[in-house]
């Protein structure tokens, strides 16, 4: 089934109808869903599908010549090789001067690494062959740098030659309810604590009735897919996958601050920085400030992957468990009692996403969504506030809290939110929200009532 990219899917056949020269450039973290989307655009069309190799140029030469002469001779068995890519992407220029066809080269840079003259080729082709022809161009990319400095960049021979470029990111917490729109409304909360939206991991999670099942069956089991699927990205992608599973091992671990995380990783800060800057470059880690706060000197790191953030919380530490096949006896105890915890952050994270994507009649047009931390003068502590949303207008803030767990919450919070918001910011005008899963008490849904704060139940960010 396809789901939740009809918008890109639109856009994409929109520009096929034209009949005009197109050059797509898609990308985006693997598993995100790049591929689906191209097959399914390419559905009934006639198209070249070239997926790149990470091998030699001369394997890769041999791939796209396969893939031409699959086009051009459906089902027969053979497939000569061209003697050069000019000859091979000739041919495509002639097929293209002849008919509407969509030429897709995916993985992208690993064909550029291998025939570091491609994207010069592809100019010249785009500049002076293929702008009167019927081609429909695709390049495709999980490197999300390379993509963005040599596809997309300013330096790049293929700067300015794109007429679209789709990024495709995780699917939001409410648009993956359609793979599972029968689970309750808390399922759905711990199934994107999981999966991050991945497409690719919703589909081999393969939950039906119960996610606890699907976990034990489909995570935690040494033959399952996503039972080494952090470790096999990072063998992918990376030359010293080891050195960043220590990173992202330390990080999981509870260290935030680039020296802490040196140091249990056994790094130097200026070496452990530049493996730091490539986990974010993956989509994997982020880095993040107090708002509104320009030193550096208070910038935490966190693990921004739901699935690499839930895998290395429970897996490494139950590997021997889950090696030896007794998960099952232990999961209620060791892993599932922690859930609630877990997923407080994850709740926090759904909370910002709704107040910037779904929610209504807001007293602030929130223009940028964070959260803040500091140290209180008077109670000389650090505090933290969850949610704050600046205005694009005025001196506005939204201050909220996100509470994941059953108990209702009163109005000893709210009272927290002030003084917290007091410390954060002296003068500017506040609007209050607290999202709880387990509700509120009637005392503070009587000051709901007076206008003085806006409540959200785990329900609310689904409606």
């Amino acid at each position: 089934m396809f789901y939740c990219r009809e918008e890109e899917l639109r856009a994409m056949n929109r520009r096929y109808e034209r009949g005009n020269f197109e050059c797509i450039v898609i990308y985006g973290r693997r598993r995100v869903g790049k591929t689906s989307l191209i097959n399914e655009f390419c559905r009934d069309k006639p198209v070249i599908y070239f997926s790149a190799l990470h091998a030699s140029a001369q394997e890769n030469l041999e791939e796209l010549s396969r893939a031409i002469y699959t086009f051009r001779n459906p089902g027969a068995p053979g497939a000569p090789s061209y003697r050069s890519y000019a000859d091979a992407l000739d041919e495509i220029t002639r097929i293209a001067r002849r008919q509407r066809v969509i030429f897709v080269i995916d993985e992208y840079p690993y064909l550029a690494k291998a025939q570091s003259s491609i994207s010069s080729r592809l100019q010249h082709l785009i500049d002076h062959e293929w702008q009167d022809s019927g081609l429909y161009l695709i390049l495709c990319g999980s490197s999300m740098s390379f993509m963005e400095y040599q596809v997309l960049g300013y330096e790049s021979p293929l700067y300015g030659r794109r007429t679209a470029q789709f990024k495709l990111q995780a699917l939001t917490y409410r648009e993956m309810t359609a793979f599972h729109p029968q689970l309750s409304c808390a399922d759905q909360a711990l199934l994107y604590g999981v999966t991050g939206g991945i497409p690719h991991y919703i589909n081999k999670l393969e939950v039906e009735d119960s996610i606890d099942e699907a976990l034990l069956e489909n995570l935690f089991n040494t033959s399952s897919y996503l039972f080494e699927e952090p470790e096999n990205l990072l063998k992918q992608e990376l030359r010293e996958p080891a050195v960043y599973n220590s990173i992202i091992t330390a990080i999981a671990g509870g260290a935030s601050r680039a020296s802490a995380i040196a140091s249990k990783a056994g790094l130097e800060s200026s070496v452990c920085a530049k493996y730091l800057r490539v986990l974010m470059e993956l989509g994997i880690l982020r880095k993040e400030t107090p708002i509104e706060e320009k030193s550096t000197k208070k910038t935490i790191y966190s693990i921004e992957d739901n699935f690499f953030r839930f895998w290395y919380r429970f897996v490494p530490g139950n590997r021997s468990v889950i090696s030896a096949g007794r998960i099952r006896q232990i999961y209620e105890r060791a892993v599932k009692q922690s859930y609630p915890d877990y997923m407080g952050l994850i709740f926090e994270k759904m909370c910002r996403e709704y107040l910037q994507r779904y929610a209504q009649n807001l007293p602030v047009v929130p223009g940028e969504i964070g959260q803040w931390w500091g140290t209180d003068p008077e109670l000389k502590k650090e505090v933290q506030i969850d949610i704050v949303g600046t205005s694009l207008e005025s001196r506005e803030y939204l201050i909220g809290s996100c509470k994941y767990r059953s108990e209702k919450i009163g109005v000893d919070e709210l009272e927290l939110l002030r003084r917290y918001a007091s410390v954060f910011r002296k003068g500017g005008r506040f609007h209050y929200c607290i999202f709880s899963k387990g509700g509120f008490t009637p005392a503070l849904l009587d000051l709901a009532e007076k206008g003085e704060v806006l409540l959200y139940t785990l329900e609310d960010l689904y409606r």
